[in-house]
């Protein structure tokens, strides 16, 4: 099973991962100098903005591991590598020691592309680092820095060169926002255990995977949790599924949570996020507008809603709730509410 805290409660991991948020280097993006980062790389050791994080995805775990300061869960060596690094200022003394004539930092209302050519050139290309401290293919790393620090911050470029691409596609793919899950609750769910059962969700997309808390002996449990998922630039087709497991079988069912045995199925609900993203397009700025109905997803025969889902502007945020059916089960419903956040914002 997964280490989990308790939702809201930080980690004394995570007391020392805000402390070093609020050092002031760390109080602006490390690529783009935008104020208030609320993401990091925690293979390099740098804290950056939403916009640079979405590049940084782009370039593959293998290169940047992307977490959220705020709601994902980290683990010590992650924590560990992100202070023994030092923040920002001590990670960009490495990484930008060498930055040419001529070539400037992107700031915070760069364009897509000049992040993604000044991200690159950085932790990709190491286009900035002194000639020794470069990795190149089959090349073993030489380093004036401590073995320690060195290993922690130069961990991202252990992959060679020519398998950057070849081995990690997930890595290629360009995102254009963030998807915020809100899962409320869950209604009349079914028995998997002798007399109730320990439901959780999770959500999949892509090679995404997160989840909510397991609830104890509760066919109607409340979670109120909300789970973010990076949308990708072709989402046309992308689904998300609903699962309740923390074991390993398949990712698209949902199970019960059981301590001794493999968690039992639940159910399963698939979402299609197409008509939320395109009416959020579609307005543009959510902010000009006051409250609002924009969109609808309509309840069909092949799909798990209860009713038509509507998609509306609330305080300047565009949102959609929905009451879903799980399928391949004997009975139950979902109630959550999405709410699409792209990267321009």
């Amino acid at each position: 099973m997964n280490n989990r805290s308790e939702l809201g409660r930080p980690t004394s991991g995570k007391r020392r991962l805000k402390d070093l948020l609020l050092q002031k280097d760390n109080r602006c993006c490390a690529d783009c100098s935008a104020q208030d980062p609320k993401w990091a790389s925690a293979n390099v050791g740098v804290f950056i903005c939403l916009k640079c994080c979405g590049v940084h995805r782009s370039l593959g775990t293998h290169i940047s591991k992307v977490l959220s300061v705020t709601l994902d869960e980290w683990s010590d060596e992650d924590i560990d590598a992100m202070i023994e690094v030092g923040g920002n200022a001590a990670a960009n003394a490495i990484y930008e020691a060498f930055i040419p004539d001529g070539f400037s930092k992107p700031g915070p209302d760069a364009s897509h592309d000049d992040r993604m050519r000044f991200i690159r050139s950085k932790y990709e290309l190491q286009e900035f680092l002194k000639p020794s401290l470069r990795i190149l293919s089959m090349q073993p790393v030489k380093s004036s820095l401590q073995p320690s620090f060195s290993k922690k911050l130069m961990s991202s470029f252990r992959s060679s060169q020519s398998s950057k691409r070849s081995e990690n596609s997930e890595g290629m793919v360009e995102f254009i926002g963030v998807l915020k899950v809100k899962v409320a609750k869950g209604t009349n769910l079914a028995v998997r255990d002798m007399l109730s059962s320990d439901p959780y969700v999770v959500l999949n997309l892509g090679q995404q995977t997160i989840q909510t808390s397991v609830v104890k002996s509760n066919l109607n449990p409340i979670w109120n949790e909300e789970l973010l998922l990076s949308v990708p630039q072709r989402y046309g087709s992308v689904k998300l599924w609903f699962v309740l497991s923390c074991l390993v079988p398949p990712l698209q069912k949902v199970f019960d949570h059981d301590t001794f045995s493999a968690d039992d199925i639940m159910g399963e609900a698939e979402i299609d996020i197409q008509p939320l993203i395109t009416s959020a397009m579609a307005y543009g700025d959510p902010g000009m507008f006051g409250n609002m109905q924009i969109g609808k997803w309509l309840k069909s025969h092949d799909n798990a809603l209860v009713e038509d889902s509507i998609i509306n502007i609330i305080d300047g945020k565009v949102r959609q709730g929905m009451q879903l059916k799980l399928q391949n089960v004997e009975c139950g419903e979902l109630e959550l509410e999405v709410e699409w956040m792209p990267l321009e914002q």
